[in-house]
């Protein structure tokens, strides 16, 4: 399965090679979401949107299906989500053979569904992705693959943030994110807002200036 994309080349080519910045947007949305961020990141990157191949409706995509039982409890579809993991994981290896793209500097920068598909795919591909931008999402350990704990993470850094009165995703299934990453001997940066289910400006210049500090 191929993945619809956007893209914006890096401004200035001086490089033979250039870092990637993979964009993964949230369920029921579509890779114009976060594409709309582009224009303002950093400019020596080449920056790809993707579009997540589950189709809700016009122009409304999913990672994984959500669903929610007689109580109105809602569930992960932890099969899918591992599917649309391995999904991304060979697309960033189309990726690097098609583009001239730094294989050793892909950082993942994900809102909601797509910031926990970015921690999964972090833990359990570790060689592969250096760092992660986690907006308003969760570590699912569940759709990580088996033996993630047994992989030297101490590579990996990772920008992760939150609104205080999310109500989507509570700000306590993030703060416990944290503390479990940060026990993985994983270099991560955690910051609240004081928002909703959404990214503040002072989030987006504070990921940002986290992304230039290389």
């Amino acid at each position: 399965m191929t993945l619809n994309y956007l893209i914006k080349e890096p401004t200035e080519k001086n490089k033979d090679r250039y870092p990637l910045l993979l964009l993964l947007h949230g369920y029921g949305s579509n890779e114009k979401d976060l594409f709309s961020f582009a224009s303002e990141l950093p400019n020596d990157c080449y920056i790809i949107s993707l579009q997540a191949p589950y189709e809700m409706m016009h122009d409304s995509y999913a990672w994984y299906a959500i669903h929610f039982d007689a109580d109105e409890n809602k569930f992960s579809d932890n099969k899918q989500a591992q599917q649309s993991r391995n999904l991304i994981v060979a697309f960033i290896d189309d990726l690097i053979a098609k583009y001239p793209l730094q294989a050793d500097d892909v950082t993942l920068i994900g809102f909601s569904q797509g910031s926990i598909l970015s921690y999964a795919i972090a833990v359990s591909y570790p060689t592969k992705i250096r760092r992660v931008v986690a907006l308003s999402g969760y570590f699912n350990e569940e759709i990580a693959t088996e033996d993630y704990a047994k992989n030297d993470l101490s590579t990996l850094r990772i920008f992760a943030s939150h609104g205080t009165v999310d109500q989507v995703i509570p700000v306590s299934w993030a703060q416990n994110s944290y503390q479990k990453l940060q026990a993985l001997n994983i270099d991560i940066v955690y910051k609240e807002y004081t928002v909703g289910h959404g990214v503040a400006p002072q989030n987006f210049y504070d990921f940002k200036n986290w992304l230039l500090e290389g």
